[in-house]
């Protein structure tokens, strides 16, 4: 199974379930698809699309899936790399009016630089990417977490 989501965005993502619907369509995706719409308004028969769903539900699905495709943000990546799952992350762009900037971009740049997950730019290439996914192994993610939190103490104590 492959799990959509889009996040909590105020803007709309109907390009990226277009890329999916039609790779649906054209045979390329096989697996049941069930999407996270959030605030994207979009209609298709060949997948199951939800706007919200709850956080037991949603944690269900991260478990289920075999692939997670989401929009670039920070915290719908590090959910799917805490679960373990194949990232396929696809930046919203502000010339698209899918967000206010490309933040996105350099956000799924540096995962996709460490080897975390896979990036989708061109979205006339979501099969190439699904099938490299396949194949893709990705790199155990890292948190910098501990290294910031000695870094804040070091600067309070200090201070």
């Amino acid at each position: 199974m492959i799990f959509v989501t889009l996040g909590t965005q105020d803007k709309n993502f109907d390009r990226l379930l277009k890329a999916i619907d039609s790779e649906i369509e054209n045979g390329n995706i096989k697996d049941e698809v069930i999407v996270q719409s959030g605030c994207t308004n979009f209609h298709s028969d060949r997948m199951k699309i939800v706007d919200y769903i709850s956080q037991k539900e949603f944690d269900r699905l991260m478990k289920k899936c075999d692939l997670l495709i989401t929009h670039g943000g920070v915290g719908s990546i590090l959910t799917g790399l805490s679960y373990g799952k194949k990232v396929i992350a696809a930046p919203r762009l502000a010339k698209y009016k899918e967000h206010i900037n490309d933040h996105q971009v350099q956000i799924v740049g540096e995962f996709v630089e460490k080897g975390y997950i896979l990036g989708l730019d061109d979205f006339s290439k979501l099969n190439e990417v699904i099938k490299k996914s396949k194949k893709f192994k990705p790199n155990k993610y890292k948190s910098n977490r501990d290294n910031m939190i000695k870094m804040l103490e070091d600067y309070i104590d200090n201070l």
